[in-house]
């Protein structure tokens, strides 16, 4: 078996590389092992000095990895430069912040002492999409390696040579020889690894149907996990809004990536007043975007990451207007080399079509409008989905009160839904379960462990 990384702005083949053999595989999880009775003892100031040494080669080769990047999964270099500095980011935010988050905290008891500790588990296997290449992984592996665990990464295929090129990067800052390794291992043998008694939980972030078999294998071995999964996250525009700021905003948020993010805003529900001057903005910046080359810097869209992807986001275009959607621009894929698709808007989109209950993982916008905020919630809140969402209004106390209202794992007002290390982040409902980032997320898997002395 071997995996095809492809250039998906033009459908050439990049390099294959072979899986690993049972053997080769059994003898990584052992090195794992390994690798984690050496990291555990290691100082908290020298994990921390290790992820200052990650964020420094990544900043000294920005331009390499992103480069890489935007070869293997087509994003527009600028925005892969963006992403490798937020990887350097997260890595000193954990450097800097790791050790007060791990040191024990004394508890008052009937003992003369009595505190909680945080211990590491052990092999953490990450399975990642190849949507945010770098920043997938850093946003795990940072604090799990902070924490004392080892990461085994299980990568998607397209993204092959951006997986091994991060294990290079971790072992050049001097952790542990093995404390991150790629496992280059298919689908059907994560079940299997996550069963492994020296893995000791599972990190995914991917759709639905991979969340539900990976949730399904570490419960069945009674191993921790976090799940982050698709969203539909709706972006709520109420009449007092900054129309400009908050069409451009959407835009932003939309088409962000090639338009291929979780977080990404999808359903935009405006209020009736303002519905109308609001969809003409949004077809007016949707048509001005240029799309093309990720590589050249003018490019605000690239393409979609797979052929297979494009054909379905196409097809839920298709079914979505079949049910009484208005397309009002694009809706097409873009003829030539690649798998472009041209930046579309549907408006007059109602609950039960296909663009209102999927997720549409590509540069479509949808529209639809709500009589006034409170049907705006419900339409927000009636889906399956629970990961952002967002509120534009005028008034920020009245958007706070919206944003409590919103049934996801994080709200902004007057903002673009982004990760952010300081915060948690993670959804609710068909989102996922578990958080990662700020100081939830590196507690995820470690052992809260209590010591009581008499």
């Amino acid at each position: 078996m071997a995996f095809i990384s492809q250039n998906p702005a033009t459908g050439d083949e990049i390099a294959r590389y072979d899986a690993l053999t049972p053997e080769a595989l059994d003898e990584k999880l052992d090195q794992s092992v390994k690798a984690f009775q050496h990291h555990r003892q290691t100082a908290l100031a020298e994990r921390s000095e290790r992820l200052r040494r990650l964020a420094d080669t990544l900043e000294e080769n920005t331009e390499r990895y992103a480069k890489l990047m935007t070869r293997e999964m087509g994003k527009p270099l600028t925005q892969a430069i963006s992403e490798v500095e937020k990887c350097a980011w997260v890595c000193r935010y954990y450097a800097a912040q790791g050790a007060d988050m791990l040191r024990p905290e004394m508890v008052q008891t009937d003992a003369s002492k009595s505190y909680v500790t945080y211990q590491p588990l052990g092999p953490i296997l990450a399975v990642m999409p190849w949507n945010f290449p770098f920043w997938q992984v850093f946003r795990f592996a940072a604090p799990a390696l902070m924490a004392g665990n080892v990461v085994l990464l299980k990568h998607a295929p397209n993204v092959t040579g951006c997986a091994l090129e991060i294990e290079q990067i971790v072992a050049s800052a001097n952790f542990a020889q093995h404390a991150f390794q790629t496992l280059l291992i298919s689908e059907e043998q994560v079940a299997a690894t996550i069963d492994d008694r020296r893995v000791k939980g599972v990190t995914l972030t991917g759709s639905g149907r991979a969340g539900s078999a990976v949730g399904k294998a570490a419960g069945g071995a009674i191993k921790p996990s976090v799940l982050e999964l698709g969203g539909s996250d709706p972006f709520i525009v109420l009449a007092d809004a900054d129309l400009p700021d908050a069409a451009e905003t959407a835009m932003n948020s939309r088409m962000q990536n090639n338009a291929q993010s979780c977080i990404a805003a999808k359903r935009f529900i405006v209020e009736e007043p303002v519905y109308d001057a609001f969809a003409e903005r949004i077809v007016a910046r949707v048509e001005a975007l240029a799309v093309g080359d990720p590589m050249e810097e003018s490019t605000d869209l690239g393409p979609l990451a797979r052929a297979d992807l494009r054909d379905h986001l196409h097809d839920q275009v298709q079914r979505s207007i079949n049910q009484g959607a208005t397309l009002r621009t694009g809706g097409t894929a873009v003829d030539g080399p690649g798998y472009f698709y041209q930046p579309t808007v549907l408006s007059e989109v109602k609950p039960g079509t296909v663009a209102f209950e999927e997720e549409l993982f590509g540069p479509v916008a949808v529209l639809i409008k709500a009589a006034d905020a409170d049907e705006a919630v419900r339409l927000a809140n009636a889906t399956p989905f629970g990961l952002g969402g967002a509120v534009f209004t005028d008034d920020r106390k009245r958007g706070e009160a919206v944003a409590l209202r919103l049934e996801c794992g994080c709200a902004f007002v007057n903002g673009m839904v982004k990760s952010d290390p300081r915060l948690p982040f993670g959804g609710v409902k068909a989102s996922g379960y578990g958080r990662e980032l700020s100081r939830y997320g590196l507690r995820e898997f470690v052992n809260i462990k209590t010591v009581w002395i008499a």
